[in-house]
């Protein structure tokens, strides 16, 4: 007997349903029973964002083995006699000029990331999409994400240590704190502190041990340092608590636990070292007796980013930290802190900055500083031809006009980067100037490879795929009084 449903069959069923005697049974079939067509899209959308600004501006260059990448450096030539007089007199010789020479070294380290898909992964994929190689696309992503912040704030070598001890104050009427007396706490945050950590969810991110694949485990740091005393402020009902902290050289964000003696709680996290508290406190958020110890840094696994390189204070670089101060307009079309920082690089080490970065907030803090009325009597507002009367809104400062630099100045871009924090900015000269033209160092920053991008795909073991997307490689920064930060940054 054949199993197959013949028109006939079909026929003979609808004839029943259509006015027979199952018309009006109730076996009604609606969208809702569920006996309906899967209309799915492949493949997968990938809905995230995915920029590497730093790790294509910055060269990749082989590397020649060994621990680390060495070099020497010439910091100075120092004439005989007075540095600034050459006089000899008739038929005399010179003394001899002297050099100040050092040595330095980067280490290579290890940065990677691993993805694993079961059997039964890949078999359910088919016909949506190849999922192996999407896994292996989708690895190597993030893994370029993880270096580009590696890039930009990596940090080896700063370590926050314990916090200052806050200051609080109590002030004004009509907000709803309610009264009491608040205990302060400040944790410093490096970059990488505060990628790692949210008010809201798991806190400040202190120490991490991470089991592999291969069910070793490792420790790394959050990028927080160590708790500050406490500090202690009466608050009657109207008052508002303001608070403020002397920051560390290379912390850029500040984490503020507040509450009763004891029980202070993760309230806020910023970028700035000042922050007011008007309102009733979480008492859910992570406890001020989470953070024991300083994981600032990671000496013996990280690598030294950008951020990190400028902001350590032995390699003489521009370092401003506005306290929460906001910019302040030039009223000629500038900004007063960018002025005194282009300057000062001029004026110590004959330089201009090749680019600026700064995150939106910065973006828009410079565009009001700059467009102000008092400067409009500078600004010039070009109309294309066949558009007459047409103003476009939403004008942006794209580049900063640098005047001390050689042959008459230079135009700096400022450009966005999605990982910049706000209430900061960075400037670097990726290239240095033509004063500088016999100084061997073609790239004023590059990563050193000791060995580049490299996928392994693990031995099976279980019924999964592993591999693992690694590079043995390390930034070396050759001239770190190339760049210049301003941090601390006001938004207004």
């Amino acid at each position: 007997m054949s199993n197959d449903i013949t028109t006939e069959t079909l026929g003979m069923l609808k004839g029943v349903y259509q006015g027979g005697p199952l018309a009006k049974a109730g076996n009604t079939v609606t969208v809702a029973s569920g006996l309906v067509n899967y209309d799915l899209q492949a493949p997968a959308k990938n809905l995230y964002p995915f920029i590497t600004i730093l790790s294509k501006r910055v060269p990749r260059v082989k590397g020649n083995g060994g621990p680390a990448t060495n070099w020497k450096v010439v910091s100075g030539i120092i004439g005989s006699g007075f540095d600034a007089m050459g006089w000899v007199p008739e038929g005399q010789r010179s003394a001899a000029m002297s050099l100040t020479t050092n040595n330095k070294a980067a280490s290579y380290v290890t940065l990677g990331e691993e993805a694993a898909l079961t059997f039964e992964a890949q078999s359910a994929s088919e016909g949506f999409e190849d999922e192996r190689s999407r896994t292996s696309v989708r690895l190597l992503q993030k893994v370029m994400r993880k270096e580009e912040m590696a890039i930009l704030g990596g940090n080896a070598s700063i370590a926050l240590g314990v916090s200052a001890t806050p200051t609080a104050s109590a002030a004004g009427t009509g907000a709803t704190l309610p009264m009491a007396t608040y205990s302060v706490i400040c944790v410093q945050l490096t970059f990488e502190g505060i990628k790692n950590s949210s008010v809201s969810a798991a806190g400040v991110a202190t120490s991490k041990v991470i089991t592999g694949q291969d069910g070793q485990t490792y420790t790394v740091n959050g990028g927080s340092g160590n708790k500050s005393a406490a500090a202690s402020q009466a608050i009657t009902l109207g008052q508002t608590l303001t608070v403020s902290v002397v920051p560390t050289q290379g912390a850029l964000g500040f984490a503020w636990y507040v509450g009763v003696a004891g029980s202070e709680k993760l309230q806020s996290i910023t970028t700035v070292p000042t922050t007011t508290f008007s309102a009733p406190l979480s008492s859910t958020n992570q406890a001020a007796t989470s953070v024991t110890a300083d994981c600032s840094a990671n000496p013996n696994l990280a690598f030294d980013g950008l951020l990190t390189t400028a902001m350590n204070p032995a390699n003489n670089a521009y370092v401003k930290a506005l306290g929460g101060a906001f910019l302040t307009s030039s009223s000629r079309g500038s900004v007063n802190e960018i002025d005194v920082m282009l300057k000062a690089m001029w004026d110590q080490y004959q330089l201009s900055p090749t680019v600026i970065y700064v995150n939106s907030q910065e973006q828009q803090n410079i565009t009001n500083k700059v467009l102000v009325a008092s400067s409009g009597t500078l600004l010039r507002q070009n109309i294309a031809l066949g558009e007459p009367g047409a103003v476009v809104a939403g004008n942006v400062v794209s580049h900063y006009y640098n005047p001390w630099a050689l042959n008459g100045g230079v135009m700096i871009p400022i450009l966005l980067h999605p990982d910049v924090p706000a209430g900061c900015l960075i400037a670097w000269a990726d290239n240095l100037p033509a004063q500088y033209q016999s100084n061997e160092v073609p790239n004023v920053a590059e990563m050193k490879c000791r060995r580049d991008w490299y996928e392994i795909e693990w031995p099976l073991v279980t019924r999964s795929y592993q591999h693992g997307i690694y590079a043995e490689e390390v930034l070396a920064v050759y001239a770190p009084f190339a760049m210049a930060i301003i941090s601390g940054i006001g938004n207004g």
